[in-house]
């Protein structure tokens, strides 16, 4: 019921938290709210839809008075002593106690006139209307498969057997949902979307031993790991062994630049072993500064066909400017079912490299520890746009300060383990 008193209904049947919130958040933006006095009375329901309305004025910037159980004169009066924009009053008066409402109060701690309430309910109204999608997964599977770098009907004929781990995150049915459309078996582990993360949030080899004792124990010729929101991709391959997720993009790559020729982007922590496609291919890689934005600006300008960052991300301009983990999978089964191989198969043929990421306490200025570096390491090559990226060879090392702890990281790439690790130490001792 909608009226110059303002809403009221039975709790869960007409005043539904949807209700609640529309009318709550067209308060707040017919008066153009700063401070709102919420008060309630005795009812069960009253403090959990007084929480209610007081969240949505937190999430909306509004500064929230929290009366409590107050009656219907107090919080008139308190609006008017804390000088707030208005004020709602969580009480169904004389209604039975099933029944709950929302009282409205302007600045002066008065009810809303006739037209500030017509006004209400329109906003209202039109904040209910907004329009929902309730089957996203399936508009981006389908754009997916109708991608040119997918051959679907060879997928399908391949038959694959993949386990997959969403970490109970986002892609918990879509990722599952792809595979079957793709004619795949599907094993899944950790896909209940709940919120609950059983294992580390990253798709990080570490993280990885429930996937590759689940593919090595169903038999399965590849295995994908996800974030909890599904834009980064790691791969286990057939033996349970988790391959880092510098592969994915690599991988993905390299079946979209068979089709297109085009130069690709890549940011500057990031394995060469996508530099290593683009002279197999005959095509720039472009490097830039971390962060996806960069990658995507950069690839925009240059008209890249892939790109991404090695932390699984994959980017494909020709479905959308972002990193995607369905897409990332979609472009792996690609190209181990257009050649027949595994995915150890494709380790095994290209060039290895061994990238360590370390992190210290930062002890000394960053900017003095790379000018250490710079004079340390002088014939190589050098790129100070993040941080600061020194390159020679198959090898190279990034030195850069956290944009979210007080550490500086060093990520390091080089053909063996002891060529990696001896860059590291040596960017070490100038710290």
């Amino acid at each position: 019921m909608r009226s110059i008193s303002g809403i009221r209904g039975i709790v869960g049947q007409t005043l539904t938290p949807q209700v609640i919130v529309s009318h709550t958040k067209a308060f707040l933006d017919l008066l153009n709210a700063k401070k709102i006095v919420i008060g309630r009375d005795s009812r069960p329901t009253g403090a959990d839809i007084s929480e209610l309305v007081s969240s949505i004025c937190n999430i909306s910037g509004v500064e929230v008075v929290d009366a409590g159980l107050a009656t219907t004169p107090t919080v008139e009066l308190l609006v008017e002593q804390f000088e707030a924009c208005g004020g709602i009053i969580v009480t169904a008066s004389h209604n039975p106690i099933e029944w709950n409402a929302l009282k409205f109060l302007n600045g002066k701690g008065m009810f809303l006139g006739p037209d500030e309430v017509k006004e209400l309910f329109a906003r209202a109204d039109a904040f209910e209307k907004k329009e929902s999608i309730s089957n996203g997964d399936e508009m981006h599977i389908k754009a997916t498969l109708a991608l040119p770098f997918v051959d679907v009907q060879k997928i399908k004929e391949r038959k694959f057997k993949v386990a997959v781990d969403a970490v109970n995150g986002a892609g918990s049915f879509a990722l599952p949902k792809l595979l079957e459309e793709l004619g795949c078996e599907v094993v899944k582990i950790h896909c209940e979307p709940n919120g609950i993360f059983p294992r580390g949030a990253e798709p990080l080899q570490e993280n990885l031993s429930d996937l590759g004792k689940t593919v090595k124990e169903n038999k399965c010729d590849i295995g994908f790991a996800l974030d909890p929101d599904a834009d980064r991709c790691a791969i286990v391959d057939e033996n349970g062994i988790a391959i880092g997720e510098e592969y994915t993009l690599a991988i993905a790559a390299e079946t979209v630049l068979e089709r297109e020729a085009k130069s690709l982007s890549i940011n500057l922590s990031t394995s060469r072993m996508c530099e290593d496609l683009a002279e197999k291919f005959g095509v720039k890689c472009y490097r830039t500064a971390v962060g996806e934005i960069n990658v995507s600006l950069n690839m925009i300008e240059h008209g890249c066909v892939v790109g991404g960052e090695g932390n699984g991300g994959v980017i494909l301009p020709a479905l959308h400017y972002g990193r995607d983990s369905l897409v990332s999978v979609a472009l792996v089964l690609d190209l181990l079912a257009r050649h027949n191989i595994k995915v150890s198969d494709w380790v095994k043929n290209h060039p290895s490299y061994v990238m360590l990421k370390k992190k210290f306490e930062i002890k000394n200025p960053v900017a003095l520890a790379m000018e250490k570096a710079k004079k340390a390491f002088v014939d190589w090559k050098m790129d100070e746009r993040d941080g600061l990226w020194l390159g020679k060879g198959k090898s190279f090392v990034h030195l850069r300060a956290s944009n979210t702890e007080p550490v500086i990281r060093i990520i390091a790439e080089a053909p063996s383990a002891k060529e990696a690790e001896t860059l590291c130490a040596e960017i070490e001792t100038l710290l």
